[in-house]
């Protein structure tokens, strides 16, 4: 408007060019004349920036219907969340309908500040956003789909402290086909602490490969001595032995919540050493060591020294005198 009107054209040949009418062109050209004498498109843009940001603010979705405030002024006062007031007025159909996030926006501003202690938190302002780390990809993962059908196949899963306990943690192996067990305890999580320990357990096997999950501890899968295959992402049900065990394992001697950094390795190897030892209905009532040693998983040594361990271990003997 500002080059065509400063280039002598009529004000019908602008609304004509622009494609607008010739009354809105009138009524731009006299919003902006009031304070300069020519049409300048910059003092248009800042008067139109001004008053888009004066026409909303945080919280109009509540304040703009008094009757509706009030409504939910004596909901909150109820003990009502906004997700709860949102939902009933969509029942009732009383009140024009909000979503609780207006709700909770307009909580959150300086109008609705006041009514915030009536939430179940009692929160004044919005919970921020942890920031999370930069997101790690593991290279040359092979679906478990092309996993050979043949062979014997280990399951490998890492077991956690709790988020106050330290970043010490538990590896399991588990080998489906006789239910066997090794485990080990590891200070991190990192692949260049767990990858040489899971390694270690497996070579202990006759595994040919192993199942993992998509944690970004199994980033150096390369570096382990036998091929590694990965479920789908979401799916530990595609790995259901080390799950249930590490399940049996938390049932029997390591609760969840359980700080892993105050428990010593030898317990870990004797209670694993118990539940090796449990003869299982899949089994045919038959202990891991018994069918593995048969199909020549593990060696019989390797059964003699933890059965050594075990006469050894006070803690064991306890629980097999005990609870087992």
């Amino acid at each position: 408007m500002e080059v065509l009107l400063d280039k002598g054209h009529t004000q019908k040949e602008v609304a004509n060019i622009i494609g607008k009418s010739e009354s809105a062109v009138s009524r731009e050209r006299k919003r902006i004349k009031k304070r300069a004498r020519k049409y300048r498109a910059t003092i248009a843009q800042q008067k139109a920036n001004a008053k888009r940001a004066s026409s909303k603010y945080c919280g109009m979705a509540v304040e703009s219907n008094l009757e509706r405030k009030k409504f939910i002024i004596e909901e909150l006062q109820n003990f009502r969340s906004p997700d709860e007031i949102a939902g009933r007025m969509e029942v009732e159909k009383k009140y024009k309908q909000i979503g609780k996030d207006a709700i909770y926006r307009w909580l959150y501003s300086t109008r609705g500040n006041q009514y915030a202690k009536h939430l179940c938190t009692m929160r004044h302002k919005k919970k921020p956003q942890k920031k999370t780390g930069k997101r790690q990809m593991i290279q040359d993962r092979i679906s478990l789909k092309e996993r050979p059908k043949q062979g014997i196949h280990a399951q490998g899963d890492a077991f956690v402290s709790p988020k106050d306990g330290g970043t010490s943690s538990g590896i399991m192996v588990v080998i489906p086909y006789t239910q066997l067990l090794l485990g080990t305890k590891t200070p991190t999580l990192s692949p260049k602490d767990y990858t040489p320990r899971i390694d270690r357990l497996l070579r202990q096997t006759s595994a040919d490969d192993c199942t993992f999950d998509n944690g970004i501890e199994n980033k150096h899968h390369k570096r382990l001595s036998i091929p590694a295959y990965f479920c789908d992402p979401h799916a530990p049900w595609q790995k259901p032995d080390v799950e249930n065990n590490i399940g049996l394992l938390r049932r029997w001697f390591v609760p969840k919540k359980t700080h892993l950094k105050d428990m010593r390795e030898k317990d870990l190897q004797g209670y694993l050493h118990v539940l090796n030892g449990k003869y299982r209905k899949s089994l045919g009532y038959r202990s891991a060591y018994e069918l593995s040693v048969k199909k020549s998983i593990i060696s019989k040594s390797f059964v003699n020294k933890r059965i050594l361990l075990a006469k050894k271990h006070t803690v064991i003997r306890i629980a097999l005198g005990g609870r087992i």
